[in-house]
């Protein structure tokens, strides 16, 4: 059977996109694939396509008049053409674009901007197969060709055996003389020689519906060998009849014996295909190579048959260099089969050198007498290569190649094992980049991962050798110092990589500061095992972060009493949150013209279980960092719309604000949670008002945008916290769809002893006049701030000139009074 070898430059590849610039780019990175064509619409490539009757079609989606979709969708129905492979290459990334791709029958999907290289592979790799789907009904279409002609008697008979069927159309079979009567419903005996019709009836007694035996016919002196394979058709559980084809074994049968031998080695030989084989004497001279033998060994047979195996094929150890018996003596021998020794190296004839791998076995006449030995091996070197790479990128960090966590661990537990032996100490400092999340937001995660390779790359140069600097993930990296360590040695190492940081970074095209926070603990004094090791450096690294960034600080009692409060707080605020004990407070937003009060800002308090409350500044970071804090946003939400619905059920419409996390902001759940909290309490929408810190929407702007639309269509209004304490960025601040604009405490507080904090407040008042937003000062306290707001312009405020944050029965009193 003959199949052509697979040649891609014949190949025809149409491009369809209305963008030259692409087609050009397209046709460059596939030009050594054969002819390119191009059309630049759908219609005009409709045409084209039973003119050139492309291999493959490269087709973009966006076009003008007929988009891709429809240039497919035309293809697949239409027989002629349904089997072309069609790619789509376009800008489009969503997921359902790419699926809807797949179900029109597209083979690959591929976005721009797009790899040339990866491209290309996708290109060649459908090119390849669509010559092989060619190839394969070639070789289907040959294969049919060949069953005509193989000499196998097929015939077809009812349930009655009548015959139905015969390819014996010349009537060489048993002899018939009128081969046209074969299809005139003979009976079986009729047909076949006695025994041969007998065996059939035999075996249709037999259970099972295929059946496979052989027959021996005598003719006079000649013996004939028949292998019958028979099977009962049937159908809906009724007999529908026999189909029994026969071939003549006669000559196979009579030659089996003096065959033995060469098809037993023959059978090993095949057996062994793909690997090298080579077989010997029972003196161990070679007796047959096959052509992988011959390249791993560098020998051709015919130079090294009747030479001993060990000169073509010599082993050594591949550790000790020492040389190896072959195993092939060792099977003769014991005449059994013996595996290779293992780590065993072939050198070959001309000094290279190969790690192999498998078995050698004695070969047997038809008595069993041994008559030689065959030897099968394989090439293993880029299967331990490989394993040695996996198992470098199970224990190594992807995008640093430093060891991993799990790599450190081991590390650590080694270190700190070999600290109490020696009595020395262990030490760890764990080291995380200041504001990276910021700076990743802002740049983006490609020279946010460019940071870290520097930073890696940076830290590393300053290390010795016995030290292991590794990357936990994100912007966490652990050295761990080994031997001699004492406290100062720690500190000056602490000390050098902070300065090291402090030269900038190049990233984009511009330079960019970065600096660490370091949080360092030895072994044994701050931690009894490689565990709490860890755990105390992180906790030393946040304090090193909360005492101002860029700085390290060693782990301390301290640090431990904290670490431990910090653990029951969080204890805390998790079984408030299971068992709804969170309390909320109200703080009246008064107009500072009437006192009427016009709103109410929701506060959460945390009770600390002995009649106090937890302050907010305390529970509300740990929330965030232990990612409560949007169950705990949730909570605060529904509270507060109960109460706005009890308030209005006494007749009380009044407006209560809640806040919202950035963390709150940016998750998925928050429409659905409002929706739900306004549907549950049967609320109008614009009672609720959402407060939310610039810090938050300035992290994603277009993600932003998109967020208040969709918050604004629920007909809620939307307030920025503590203006002036983030961004503060105009240009953006302008496209954000807001409502009220909120002036923190921290500028009211001194606005009347701080000039700038007063003209700070009065940029902010004029701001938000010509931005058309509704105005609230926080943190009000004494008349005269009061008095000053309103000749600036503000007339809401709030703070403990009006009231402190009160429960919910004194608020219900307040509104009333």
């Amino acid at each position: 059977m003959f199949l052509p070898d697979i040649k891609l430059q014949n190949s025809k590849i149409l491009i369809v996109d209305d963008n030259l610039q692409n087609v050009m780019i397209l046709k460059e990175v596939i030009a050594e694939f054969g002819q390119v064509f191009f059309s630049s619409s759908g219609a005009d490539a409709l045409d084209l396509i039973p003119k050139v009757n492309p291999d493959l079609i490269l087709l973009d989606i966006e076009m003008p008049s007929m988009d891709g979709w429809q240039v497919c969708r035309t293809l697949k129905q239409q027989a002629r053409f349904a089997d072309i492979p069609i790619i789509f290459i376009t800008g489009h990334n969503q997921p359902s674009f790419e699926q809807l791709s797949l179900e029109l029958g597209a083979v690959d999907f591929i976005t721009k901007p797009f790899d040339a290289g990866i491209c290309k592979l996708r290109v060649r790799n459908q090119l390849k197969l669509q010559q092989q789907t060619r190839q394969i009904i070639q070789a289907r279409e040959q294969i049919q060709h060949l069953v005509k002609q193989v000499p196998v008697l097929i015939t077809y008979w009812n349930k009655d055996w009548q015959l139905k069927f015969s390819n014996d159309f010349s009537g060489s079979w048993f002899a018939v003389q009128d081969p046209s009567e074969r299809q005139n419903n003979k009976h079986l005996k009729q047909f076949f020689p006695e025994a041969l019709s007998s065996a059939i009836q035999h075996y249709e007694r037999i259970d099972g519906n295929e059946k496979q035996f052989v027959v021996e016919v005598n003719e006079g002196k000649t013996k004939f060998y028949y292998q019958v394979f028979q099977t009962a058709l049937t159908s809906r559980n009724e007999d529908k009849g026999y189909l029994v084809t026969i071939v003549d074994i006669s000559e196979v049968k009579l030659a089996k014996d003096a065959l033995y031998s060469e098809k037993e080695r023959l059978r090993v030989t095949l057996s062994s295909i793909g690997d090298a084989v080579v077989a010997t004497d029972i003196e161990g001279l070679i007796t047959f190579m096959n052509p992988v033998a011959e390249r791993l060994t560098g020998w051709r047979f015919r130079d090294a048959r009747n030479l001993k195996i060990e000169n073509v094929m010599p082993l050594r150890d591949a550790h000790s260099k020492h040389e190896l018996k072959n195993p092939l003596y060792i099977a003769l021998s014991e005449q059994r089969i013996v595996s290779m020794a293992l780590n065993s190296q072939l050198i070959s004839r001309y000094g290279a050198s190969y790690l192999v791998e498998d078995s050698a076995a004695p070969i047997r006449d038809k008595n069993g007498e041994m008559i030689g030995a065959i030897m099968v091996f394989h090439d293993v070197s880029e299967t331990m290569a490989m394993s040695v790479k996996m198992s470098h990128l199970a224990n190594h960090d992807q995008l640093t190649d430093l060891p991993n966590r799990l790599l450190l661990r081991d590390r650590l537990d080694v270190a700190c094992a070999s600290a109490t032996t020696n009595n020395q100490k262990a030490c760890i400092l764990l080291i995380d980049i200041d504001h990276f999340k910021y700076l990743n937001d802002t740049l983006g995660h490609q020279y946010g991962d460019e940071l870290i390779i520097q930073v890696s790359k940076r830290l590393k140069a300053l290390l010795p050798p016995a030290y292991t600097l590794s990357r936990l993930g994100g912007d966490e990296f652990v050295v761990l110092m080994s031997g001699i360590v004492t406290v100062d040695t720690a500190s000056q190492l602490a000390r050098r990589l902070l300065d090291a940081m402090h030269e900038p970074f190049m990233l984009a095209g511009n330079l960019h500061n970065a600096s660490v926070s370091t949080g360092i603990s030895l072994y044994p004094d701050d931690a009894q095992d490689a565990e709490q090791l860890m755990r105390h450096a992180d906790a030393a690294m946040y304090r090193a972060k909360q005492e101002g960034r860029n700085r390290f600080c060693f782990f301390s009692d301290e640090l431990e009493e904290a670490l431990l409060q910090r653990h029951q707080l969080e204890k805390t605020l998790r079984h408030a949150l299971k068992h709804d004990e969170l309390v909320v407070l109200y703080q009246p937003k008064i107009n500072m013209h009437n006192h009427q009060v016009v709103g109410a800002e929701a506060l959460v308090r945390l009770p600390d279980g002995n009649g106090s409350f937890i302050s907010p500044a305390e529970f509300i970071p740990l929330a965030e960092e232990s990612g409560l804090i949007i169950e705990l946003g949730r909570q605060v939400l529904f509270k507060a719309c109960a109460y706005i619905k009890l308030l209005l059920d006494q007749g009380l419409r009044v407006p209560i604000s809640v806040n919202v996390a950035a963390a709150q902001f940016s998750s998925a759940e928050l429409e659905l949670h409002i929706q739900e909290a306004l549907t549950v309490n049967e609320l109008p929408a614009e009672l609720l008002e959402l407060e939310i810190t610039e810090t938050a929407l300035m992290v994603d702007v277009l993600n932003t945008q998109n967020k208040l639309a969709q918050l604004k269509a629920l007909g809620i209004a939307i307030s920025i916290d503590d203006f002036g304490t983030g961004y503060s960025s105009l240009s953006y601040l302008k496209t954000f769809n807001v409502d009220i604009m909120k002036i923190d405490m921290s500028f009211v507080r001194d606005m009347l002893i701080n000039h700038h904090d007063f003209e700070i407040v009065k940029t902010i008042i004029s701001l938000g006049q010509s931005m058309g937003l509704k105005l609230v000062a926080e943190g009000v306290e004494t008349k005269e701030q009061q008095k000053a707001l309103l000749e600036l312009g503000c007339e809401t405020g709030q703070g403990y000139l009006f009231s402190k944050p009160i429960a919910v029965e004194p608020f219900l009193t307040f509104l009333k009074s």
